[in-house]
């Protein structure tokens, strides 16, 4: 699973075999302890990566071949493509612009399967974009 974690400085990804829907019901449990307002809702997320980047193309293939309705890649521009993702958004209100968003590709992604490569993958390419960015800066 993908967890895409949404910050005042930014986008922060991890991965984690954790269902979403667990972490979901954490989060539940946590706000309700606390007394915090929580939104959760299905939703679509997405992040550019560069278009330059060498493997986005094994990506485009793999997604391909898996069939996969919760990733799509759509060309920005000649520079950027932005990875849109399925899955269900957790903050505070519907109007937050800060969250998480956890995405799993499949439902049961197994060590070794094509989802999970496909996780792995996406995760990958994103330190990448991650790491070139921190470098240009």
């Amino acid at each position: 699973m993908l967890k895409l974690n949404y910050t005042e400085v930014g986008l922060y990804m991890e991965r984690t075999m954790t269902a979403p829907e667990m972490l979901i019901a954490q989060r539940v449990v946590l706000a309700m302890r606390l007394g915090q307002p929580l939104h959760v809702e299905p939703g679509r997320a997405s992040f550019l990566l560069p278009a330059d980047i060498p493997e986005l193309e094994e990506l485009a293939i793999a997604l391909q071949q898996e069939g996969s309705s919760t990733v799509t890649l759509i060309p920005v521009d000649q520079e950027f493509v932005e990875v849109s993702l399925n899955g269900s958004w957790v903050a505070e209100s519907k109007e937050a612009h800060e969250g998480m968003f956890l995405t799993a590709i499949s439902d049961y992604p197994q060590e070794g399967t094509a989802s999970h490569r496909t996780e792995f993958f996406i995760y990958k390419l994103w330190q990448m974009s991650e790491a070139h960015v921190s470098s240009l800066a």
